[in-house]
């Protein structure tokens, strides 16, 4: 009863950050208006990185992920990858024919180096992330191992949910609702790039 009860608030806790406005968000709208498997396929990208993430959190590695150097490094990166997106879905927007693009045509690409580029993510799981897995651990490992891919589990049911809602848009609405999309996600990606850019000379300057 009690790991039902931890595992029921680990996923609305997972949920919460899952649903949070974001890179990934975005560009799976942005593919998923051209491919309703968008969201399965970003959601696998994101669990390569993710589940070797969690298995490093629970060794004790996550203390790096607090070193300034590591988090600029990061949103630097994170930066440069978001503004190439977000220019390639502003190139897909002006097409005739609409590809979704967004500087990489694989969504699985796409979940790897969003995850990989994303602080916020890494430092989630620094924190919030790390209480998660102390609480499972006192479940065993497999426990850790049930919470983990419960946690996975509300990645994949959100981009799921949000590739197939953005498809069927595309479909009833026609490629000027799918041309809309991408101007609105390649915008809203170049916003996020030049946040975390921001955001990385706020570290440099603590």
């Amino acid at each position: 009863m009690a790991f039902a009860l931890f595992l029921l608030e680990a996923a609305f806790i997972s949920l919460s950050g899952v649903m949070a406005p974001g890179p990934i968000t975005t560009v799976t709208v942005g593919k998923g208006s051209t491919s309703p498997q968008a969201g399965v396929l970003i959601a696998v990208g994101h669990g390569i990185v993710e589940f070797p993430l969690m298995i490093a959190v629970f060794y004790g590695v996550g203390r790096l992920f607090d070193l300034t150097y590591v988090k600029v490094g990061i949103a630097v990166v994170g930066s440069a990858f978001l503004l190439i997106m977000g220019i390639g879905m502003l190139r897909s927007a002006r097409q005739t024919t609409v590809v979704a693009d967004g500087g990489t045509r694989s969504p699985l690409v796409a979940g790897i180096l969003l995850t990989v580029g994303n602080p916020y993510f890494l430092i989630w799981w620094a924190t919030v992330g790390a209480t998660l897995i102390s609480r499972s651990v006192r479940f065993g490992v497999l426990g850790f191992a049930i919470f983990a891919v419960v946690h996975w589990l509300c990645d994949l049911t959100w981009d799921s949910f949000l590739s197939v809602l953005s498809f069927k848009g595309g479909q009833f609405f026609g490629k000027g609702f799918q041309k809309t999309v991408f101007a609105v996600c390649g915008v809203a990606l170049i916003f996020f790039s030049g946040k975390l850019a921001w955001d990385a000379v706020g570290m440099l300057a603590v």
